[in-house]
């Protein structure tokens, strides 16, 4: 059977793939903090790619839906493809976050991260600056978990709502989908700015 067919296989492939060239490259450069980051990598890219297709594809589109009166409407979205979505993106964001944090405390920083590197004299940038992105990772975690995720549940019909409750939840998952959609954006540059400088 060709794993390729399935997504687990895929997967699989992938990080196997990924494992033989790091040891074929250099055997000894992947250790414990060459994994953290990786994972956290792999996993943040999972979650930002679905929070840019929720935000620019799958919102559009359900509008389109919507008002489309003779086409065939938005319950193919709702019913098939964000729930599955909707798994990914929560766990994803889960995944990054801890691997974030995994990270950061293997490597002597999560402290100093997280109080922004205001701890010491003078100020840490490197700190300041993946403590930013690290605090703007940590809103967008809660707006997953709390905001989005339970509004969406209510949405795609997994808990019981009211028309008014149902209206209400969607506008709390748009608005929190969108403000971690802007959030992302200097999260992403605190990110890779922390090692490589600020790209102005």
């Amino acid at each position: 059977m060709n794993p390729l067919n399935s997504v687990r296989g895929a997967i699989a492939c992938g990080f196997v793939a990924a494992v033989a060239l790091s040891l074929l490259i250099d055997p000894t450069a992947f250790g414990e903090l060459s994994l953290a980051r990786w994972l956290h990598i792999v996993s943040g890219v999972t979650w930002l790619g679905l929070l840019y297709y929720f935000n620019l594809v799958q919102i559009p589109a359900l509008a389109d839906a919507a008002a489309d009166k003779g086409g065939p409407g938005p319950a193919g979205i709702t019913r098939y493809v964000a729930p599955r979505a909707l798994l990914w993106f929560r766990w994803a964001a889960l995944a990054t976050w801890f691997t974030g944090v995994w990270y950061l405390g293997r490597s002597g920083s999560l402290v100093g991260a997280f109080t922004l590197g205001l701890g010491s004299d003078p100020v840490n940038y490197y700190h300041l600056i993946i403590g930013t992105g690290s605090w703007l990772g940590t809103i967008m975690l809660f707006n997953v978990w709390a905001l989005i995720w339970p509004n969406q549940r209510k949405l795609l019909g997994l808990v019981a709502a009211s028309d008014e409750e149902r209206a209400r939840a969607r506008q709390v998952a748009l608005l929190a989908s969108r403000t971690n959609f802007v959030l992302s954006l200097p999260m992403l540059l605190c990110m890779g700015s922390a090692n490589h400088g600020l790209p102005f």
